[in-house]
Formats: C-alpha cells, sequence, structure tokens
C-alpha cells in the first residue's frame, strides 16, 4: 500500500515555512510583502541553491549582461518570488487590493470583454512572472470565469495548505491528473476560461525557441484551442515600482495557426515582456536543457 504520509523533512520544512508565515504575518500588509521578499532573496535562495541556477540561466540566455547586472537580478528574481508568495498567504488583503485597482488592461483586453458576452471558451497562456494570481483576482473580481490547472506540491504537508491558500484567490482549480484534466475539459467545453502554463521545459512538447536558444515547449494550450475554438490570449500580472500593486496586462489574442507557431508566438511574446521585466521571470527554472 501506497504511504502518502508527509516525510519528517517534508514536516520540518512545513513547519519552518508556517512558523515564518505566523511571525510574517504579525506585519501590516504593505511591510509584510517586501519583508518575505528580503527573506527569499537573502536566506531562501542562497540555501536552495537557487543564486546559482540564475547566474547560468543568465549567463545562456542573456550573455550581454554585465557581472552587476547578473549579481542584481540574482537577489531580485528570489525576492519577487517571496513577494508573491506572501500575496498569495494574504488572502482577502491581497484580493482586495486588486479588487479596488481593476489593474486590466492591453490590447487583448476587448476581446476578453467580448468573449464573455459570447460565452466562447478562453485560454489565458501564462508564465510564472510577476506574480500570476494577480490575473486570476483581477479577471475573477469582474465576474469572469477563470479557472487553471494546477500542479500539486511534492510536499504534500505544504499542499494541505497551499490549495486552500490558491483557491481562495479565484476558483475553480484543477489538479493534474486524470480526475483533474476531465473536470478541466468539461470547465472548458461550457465556456470557461482556463489559465495555462507554458514557459517550463516540458520533456515532451516541441523543441521551440526562447531567448534564441532551444527548449521544449507544451502544445497543449494551442492544441486546446484548435479544439475547442477558444481565444488564446497571453496575460501576464507586472508587478509595479512600489512592489505591491500590479498592471494584469493582456496580449493581443494569438492568430489561430498550427500549434507550434502558435506556441512559437507565445514564447517570443514572453520573451519581449521578460527583456523589460528581467526580475520577474522565474529564471530559477531549468528553461533549456
Amino acid at each position: 500500500m501506497r504511504d502518502d504520509r508527509p516525510t519528517l523533512t517534508d514536516r520540518l520544512a512545513n513547519g519552518l515555512f508556517l512558523s515564518v508565515m505566523s511571525v510574517a504575518r504579525l506585519l501590516p500588509y504593505d511591510r509584510r510583502i517586501p519583508a518575505m521578499g528580503w527573506l527569499f532573496a537573502h536566506v531562501v535562495a542562497p540555501l536552495a541553491g537557487w543564486r546559482r541556477r540564475i547566474r547560468d540561466n543568465l549567463r545562456l540566455a542573456r550573455p550581454d549582461l554585465s557581472q552587476p547586472e547578473i549579481e542584481a537580478l540574482v537577489r531580485a528574481v528570489p525576492a519577487n518570488a517571496g513577494r508573491s508568495l506572501a500575496e498569495i498567504y494574504s488572502g482577502e488583503a491581497f484580493t482586495a487590493r486588486i479588487r479596488a485597482s481593476d489593474p486590466l488592461e492591453g490590447p487583448g483586453l476587448a476581446a476578453l470583454e467580448e468573449t464573455f458576452h459570447s460565452g466562447r471558451p478562453v485560454i489565458l497562456a501564462c508564465a510564472h512572472f510577476g506574480n500570476y494570481d494577480a490575473m486570476r483576482a483581477a479577471l475573477a473580481a469582474r465576474g469572469w470565469p477563470v479557472g487553471a490547472l494546477y500542479r500539486p506540491m511534492n510536499n504534500e504537508a505544504f499542499n494541505r495548505h497551499y490549495v486552500p491558500a490558491i483557491t481562495a484567490i479565484a476558483e475553480p482549480l484543477f489538479p493534474r491528473g486524470r480526475a483533474g484534466l476531465a473536470a478541466m475539459l468539461r470547465f472548458l467545453r461550457g465556456g470557461g476560461w482556463l489559465a495555462l502554463g507554458f514557459d517550463q521545459f516540458d520533456h515532451d512538447g516541441a523543441e521551440l525557441r526562447f531567448f534564441d536558444l532551444p527548449t521544449r515547449t507544451v502544445l497543449t494550450p494551442a492544441e486546446l484551442t484548435r479544439r475547442y475554438d477558444a481565444l488564446l490570449v497571453p496575460i501576464a500580472g507586472i508587478r509595479q515600482p512600489d512592489g505591491l500593486s500590479f498592471r494584469v496586462h493582456v496580449g493581443a489574442p494569438v492568430a489561430l495557426d498550427e500549434p507550434r507557431a502558435m506556441m512559437q508566438a507565445l514564447n517570443d511574446d514572453l520573451e519581449m515582456l521578460v527583456r523589460r521585466h528581467m526580475d520577474q521571470w522565474f529564471w530559477i527554472h531549468r528553461r533549456w536543457k
């Protein structure tokens, strides 16, 4: 029989995280978010080996950067990750700020508004950039039917509170796996809007280009768009200079084409966005292998 109980290491790591979050919640929101950013930049990143991976990825994708520019990003990228996690665990304080600011913008916004009234499905192509949950909060605030596919955490102890935290921002959520996939497809067929990530290395994906380097990219967003006659738009929650607020940018709809061409268009769009905001993409991923 399979033992799904968390390991001792997982329980210890989860307990440490919950202790940190308990202390962080004692701070007001506008101090809590940067405090968690500092913690990730100066404590979590070196312990987790993120700094080396960020440097390696930057030297591969951006060999034009100077060493001081790389070292600044080595601190800024984990800081954004820490801020994002703190925002997810801030619940109503986070979503209320999004609702109050109504940060949606961009050339694809009019297409989303039109699609909502027609009942057509939407594929929201998103990346590990800024805070991708800002996008879900902004769409849900308008009453739009946004759902998302998510990958359960390897640490089951962490997963037990992580899933309720992301569910509180917007729902439905669909876990990767057979049951989640079936529910996701029913939702899409019924005119739902589905957020799908596309910026991680996928062993079974097509070899496309990102930062003019070969990498395997999942074709699922384009394939579902074609199968269900959906609208496909790139979308990103862009953190603003104050570190607390966002613009949620909806890119122009991707033209219907064969899946590889559609996904290459998304890779190209994301690359332009990342080049403008280098500190906000998750350079910790092993995007190139």
